[in-house]
This record gives C-alpha cells, structure tokens and sequence, in this order.
C-alpha cells in the first residue's frame, strides 16, 4: 500500500536525518565531519524526497482534501510545507557548498604561500638589488601585524587569545 512505503520512506529518512545530525555534531565540536556523506544525504533529499517522496504525499493529499475536507484541513498546507522544506534544504545545500568552498579557499592559500616561499622569494633575493630594497622598505606600511604585535588592537585580542590556546592544545597533543 502507497501509505506503507510512505512510511518506510519516512523511517529512511529519519535515519538519513541522524547520520545528518551526528556530521553536523563533528563539525560543532570543530572536528572533520564526511562532506561526501552530507552531499549524498542533501542529493537525496534534493533528487527522491523532492521529486518522489513529497509530490507523492502531495497526490495523497489531494484525495484527502476531496474525501475528508475537515480531516486535511486539521494538517494544514501540506504542500506549502514541503515547498518551505525544499527552500530550507536549499539553504543547508548552499551552506554546505559555503563550506566546503571556504576549505578550496584553505587550499589555494596553502598553495600559494607554499609557492611564495618556494619560488617567489628566493628568486626574489637572488635577484633583486640592495637598491630595490631600500626603496621597497621605504614604501612599507608601518603598522605591525595586529595579531602580534604589543600594539595589538583591542578587537583582535579575542582572535589573538584563541590562536594562542589552539597552539597550547596542539603542543599538547603532540607530546
């Protein structure tokens, strides 16, 4: 019957939930949570639950509105909650391409202060002249890296605190 793998559906769907939720816990307590495992739940949602699962409801929804006014009418819009839920699944799947395109930003950087250091400055020491230099430091700015420096400016003391106490940690467990 059409409402028993309705249900069966729901009972996966409950489960995709909590492996949902446990990856988004990892991520709370600043751990590495499975981004393919996310991505494969939101195109889950995306491609069977909005496709398949919901419009199928929608059609069990429709009889009943035809068949028991009053029942439906105490469910309320059916079909107007899985459309917010589809806007809501939409913000997670942007959010999480955020994510991970922030951690593309991570690597570009790595990358490219890995290629600085490799290529840039040497070739830059090797080449350049005592001349060159005097007239780049000249032009430099005199402020001082605001992280670390004594100056430090009040609203980076909070970001500076904590970088200190990751170190701590990291030191910690490397022992």
């Amino acid at each position: 019957m059409i409402i028993d793998l309705l249900s069966q559906e729901h009972r996966t769907i409950e489960r995709l939930l909590a492996v949902l939720e446990h990856e988004l816990d990892i991520f709370d307590r600043s751990g590495r949570p499975d981004y393919e495992v996310i991505r494969s739940i939101i195109a889950y949602f995306e491609i069977y639950t909005e496709l398949y699962h919901h419009p199928q409801e929608d059609r069990v929804f429709a009889k009943l509105k035809i068949r028991d006014p009053a029942a439906a009418a105490k469910i309320g819009d059916l079909t107007h909650e899985h459309q917010e839920g589809a806007k809501r699944l939409h913000r997670v799947a942007q959010a999480v391409d955020a994510v991970l395109s922030d951690r593309d930003f991570l690597q570009h950087e790595r990358r490219h202060i890995m290629m600085e250091d490799r290529d840039f400055f040497p070739a830059a020491q090797r080449a350049l002249q005592p001349q060159d230099w005097i007239e780049i430091a000249s032009a430099l700015s005199p402020h001082k890296d605001p992280l670390f420096s004594d100056a430090t400016e009040s609203r980076f003391d909070v970001l500076r605190a904590h970088i200190l106490q990751l170190e701590l940690e990291a030191e910690a467990e490397r022992r």
